[in-house]
C-alpha cells in the first residue's frame, strides 16, 4: 500500500488508470475511507473512469477504517485536510487536476476552490454535504457517537475533550450553507461545478439546488440520479461528458 507522509501525518492511497489527474474523495464522513468509493456509491469510480483519467484517492487523515493517521489540528480541521489533499498531489507531482467527491467531498471540495483555485480545472459534487437548520447539531453528533469513540480507543494521545473541541470548531464555526466557504464565494467561483444533488439529513438537497443556483458555470444532473440502474447510467454519462468537456487536450 503505498503512502505519502507529511511529519507527523501518513496518508495512505491509491491510483488506477492514466491520462489527466482526477482526485476522486470518497464520502463517509470523517471516516472517508476508499472503500466508500469503491464500495458504496451507485458506481466504483475507480474502475469506471480509469480508462480515461489517472485516478488517484486516499484515506482521510484518522478514519476508522482507513490507513491514514496524523494529529488532530483543532484550531483548522477543514485545512488540515485541504493540507493531505493538495499534499499528495504535489508529492506525486500534480499541478492541475479535476477532482470528484461524495458527500463529504463536497465541502472539501469548495474549500480546494478556495486554497488553490488555479490548479482544479472542474469539480464534481455527488450528494454533498451541508447544514440542515432544522437538524443544527447533525454532524456533530454523528461524529461524537461514531467517529470520535474508535479515534480515541486506537490513539492514546487523543481525548473525548479533543474530539469535542475538533468537532465544534469544524462544524460549528460557519454553520451554515456548505460549511467550508460563503455564498458570496460561491457566487464569485469560475470554477466549471457539476452537482449531483441528494436529499437525506446529511445532504440537504435544498443546499445543493442553491450551490448550484449562485455558481456561475454550475450544471446539475437528473434528480433522483441514483435510485435505478437507467437514473444512474444518464448520470454517469453526464459525468463524463462535463470531465471530458472541461480537461485540458
Amino acid at each position: 500500500m503505498p503512502f505519502y507522509e507529511r511529519g507527523p501525518v501518513r496518508i495512505h492511497y491509491e491510483e488506477a488508470g492514466s491520462g489527466f489527474p482526477l482526485l476522486l474523495i470518497p464520502g463517509g464522513g470523517l471516516n472517508s475511507d476508499i472503500s466508500y468509493l469503491t464500495g458504496f456509491p451507485p458506481f466504483n469510480c475507480m474502475e469506471v473512469l480509469s480508462d480515461q483519467y489517472r485516478c488517484i484517492t486516499m484515506d482521510l487523515r484518522n478514519a476508522k477504517g482507513g490507513q491514514s493517521t496524523g494529529p488532530l489540528e483543532i484550531d483548522r480541521p477543514w485545512d488540515a485536510y485541504a493540507d493531505d489533499q493538495l499534499g499528495l498531489m504535489d508529492y506525486l507531482g500534480i499541478d492541475k487536476f479535476l477532482v470528484m467527491g461524495f458527500c463529504i467531498g463536497g465541502p472539501f471540495i469548495w474549500n480546494l476552490l478556495k486554497r488553490a483555485p488555479k490548479r482544479i480545472v472542474a469539480a464534481v459534487l455527488a450528494q454533498p454535504s451541508g447544514f440542515r437548520p432544522e437538524m443544527p447539531d447533525l454532524f456533530y453528533n454523528n461524529n461524537i457517537a461514531g467517529w470520535g469513540p474508535p479515534l480515541v480507543e486506537r490513539r492514546h494521545d487523543l481525548t473525548m475533550d479533543m474530539v469535542d473541541a475538533f468537532l465544534k470548531k469544524m462544524y460549528g464555526s460557519n454553520p451554515d450553507f456548505v460549511f467550508t466557504v460563503t455564498r458570496d464565494f460561491v457566487r464569485n467561483c469560475q470554477t466549471p461545478v457539476l452537482i449531483l444533488p441528494d436529499d437525506v439529513p446529511a445532504h440537504p438537497y435544498a443546499v445543493a439546488m442553491e450551490a448550484a443556483r449562485l455558481a456561475p458555470n454550475a450544471e446539475v444532473s437528473i434528480y433522483p440520479w441514483k435510485e435505478t440502474p437507467e437514473q444512474v447510467t444518464e448520470a454517469l454519462a453526464h459525468i463524463r461528458r462535463f470531465l471530458a468537456k472541461h480537461r485540458p487536450g
